[in-house]
C-alpha cells in the first residue's frame, strides 16, 4: 500500500569509475562530487533550494586534506547550492555513501528535513604521500615518507585481504571459487555495458586534452572481460592472504555517486516521480577480522525489521570488496545450504560488481543502491536488498521496493 510518508529515491547518478592511475587520476574527488551533485538535481528537475541537507561519504581523508577538509561543504558551495544548506562529511569506510542515504532518511522520518542528498566521492589515485613528524624537526634522521595505500590496512590490524581470504577458507570457499566469481563479474559487466544497462546511472566526465578539445570519459575503465580463469590462477596472493589476489579483488579506484531522497508527498508536490521506496535499513559491526561476514549480518537484520526474507528479493547487491566477501555473505544468507546458495548467487550482482566496475570506497554504497534500483525498474519492479562492509567490520544494508 502506498504511503505518502514513505521515503523515496527520486534521483541516482554516478560518474564512470576509473582505475588506479587512470583517466581520473588528477581530478580531486571533490570535483567529481560537484559533478554528480549538479547532475542528480538536473535529472530530477530540482534546484538546490529544494534540498534541506547534504550527507557526503568519503573515506580517504588524506586526499580530503588537499582541499582543507569539510569536503561536503566545499562541494555543495562549488556546485552552486545555497550557502544556508547544511552538510556533513561521513567516514564509515566503504559504507560511507550508503550510510549517507540512511542518515538522510532518518532526518526525513524525524521531520527535521523534507529532501536530502546523499553523495559519495573518492579518488584513491589522488591520495598524497605522508611525511609525519617533520614539524618538530628530525635532526639527522631522514624523513619517513608513508604511503597510505600500501598496504591497505589499519594500524595494529592485519591487512584486509588477508582477513577476507582466511574467513573465506573458514566458510569452505576456495581460491578457485573466488576467481570464478571475479571472472563472472567482468563478463556480467560486459554484457550489461553492451546492452546499455548503465546508461540510466552514468554521467560523463569531461577531461582536458593536450590537443585542446576536452575528451569525454563515459565508461567504466577497470573491467577486463577478456580475462580468463587461467590468467587469474597465475596471479600471486597478496598481503599474506591464502586466497585473495589482485584479480579477485577490486582496484584502488576513483568516482562519485549522488542520490536524492524525499517523502512521497513531497515528491508529488515537487512534481518528481519516485524511482524506488526505501523499505528498511540496518547497520551493524563485528569482530574486525570478520569483515567479510558483515553484509550478510546487516542484510539479515534489515530484512527481519521489515518482515521479509532473502527469498522475497528479486535482486541482491553485495559490494565486491573482495570476491570472498560476496561469496561468504551469500553463503551465510543461504544458511550454508548449497542449493540455496547457488540460487542466491544467480540473482546477486547481475550486472557485475566492484571487481569489474570499481570500488572508489566512499562512493560504492551509493553505487550498489542505484545499480540495483535501475535493474529492478527494468525487470518490472519488486524488492531488492543491498549490503556493504567497511574496514574493521562495519556494515550497512538497505531494502527497497520498485512499483
Amino acid at each position: 500500500m502506498v504511503d505518502k510518508n514513505d521515503v523515496v529515491i527520486v534521483s541516482g547518478v554516478r560518474t564512470p569509475f576509473s582505475k588506479f592511475g587512470g583517466a581520473l587520476k588528477e581530478i580531486h574527488s571533490t570535483d567529481l562530487g560537484v559533478l554528480v551533485i549538479k547532475e542528480s538535481l538536473k535529472r530530477a528537475g530540482l534546484k538546490g533550494e529544494d534540498l534541506d541537507e547534504v550527507y557526503y561519504g568519503m573515506c580517504d581523508q588524506a586526499e580530503a586534506a588537499l582541499y582543507d577538509n569539510v569536503n561536503a561543504r566545499q562541494a555543495l558551495l562549488r556546485a552552486g547550492l545555497p550557502n544556508h544548506l547544511v552538510s556533513l562529511t561521513i567516514d564509515r569506510a566503504c559504507c560511507s555513501s550508503l550510510c549517507a542515504v540512511q542518515l538522510g532518511r532518518r532526518a526525513i522520518l524525524l521531520g527535521e528535513a523534507d529532501t536530502c542528498m546523499a553523495v559519495g566521492a573518492e579518488n584513491m589515485s589522488n591520495t598524497p604521500l605522508l611525511i609525519n613528524g617533520h614539524r618538530w624537526g628530525s635532526g639527522m634522521k631522514p624523513l619517513l615518507v608513508q604511503d597510505y595505500l600500501n598496504p591497505i590496512t589499519y594500524r595494529e590490524y592485519t591487512p584486509l585481504g588477508r582477513d577476507a581470504g582466511e574467513v573465506a577458507i573458514e566458510h569452505g570457499i576456495s581460491r578457485e571459487e573466488q576467481d570464478a566469481w571475479a571472472l563472472g563479474s567482468h563478463r556480467k559487466w560486459a554484457a550489461a555495458d553492451q546492452a546499455g544497462l548503465f546508461d540510466d546511472e552514468l554521467v560523463g566526465v569531461a577531461l582536458s586534452s593536450k590537443k585542446g578539445a576536452s575528451v569525454m570519459f563515459s565508461k567504466d575503465e577497470l573491467p577486463r572481460p577478456d580475462t580468463t580463469m587461467e590468467a587469474l590462477a597465475k596471479l600471486k596472493t597478496i598481503y599474506g592472504s591464502p586466497t585473495v589476489t589482485a584479480g579477485n579483488a577490486p582496484g584502488l579506484d576513483a568516482g562519485a555517486t549522488a542520490l536524492i531522497i524525499t517523502r512521497r508527498a513531497k515528491a508529488e508536490n515537487l512534481g518528481v516521480k519516485p524511482l524506488a521506496t526505501i523499505v528498511g535499513v540496518a547497520s551493524g559491526a563485528g569482530e574486525p577480522r570478520r569483515m567479510a561476514e558483515l553484509p550478510a549480518k546487516v542484510i539479515g537484520k534489515a530484512l527481519e525489521r521489515v518482515n521479509l526474507a532473502i527469498d522475497d528479493m528479486k535482486i541482491i547487491e553485495i559490494n565486491e570488496a573482495f570476491a570472498a566477501v560476496t561469496l561468504v555473505s551469500t553463503k551465510m544468507l543461504a544458511d550454508n545450504d548449497e542449493t540455496k546458495w547457488r540460487a542466491l548467487l544467480k540473482k546477486t550482482n547481475p550486472n557485475g560488481g566492484a571487481i569489474a566496475i570499481g570500488h572508489p570506497v566512499g562512493a560504492s554504497g551509493g553505487r550498489i543502491l542505484m545499480t540495483m534500483m535501475y535493474e529492478l525498474r527494468r525487470r518490472g519492479g519488486g524488492y531488492g536488498v543491498c549490503g556493504i562492509c567497511g574496514g574493521l567490520a562495519q556494515g550497512d544494508a538497505m531494502v527497497i521496493y520498485v512499483d
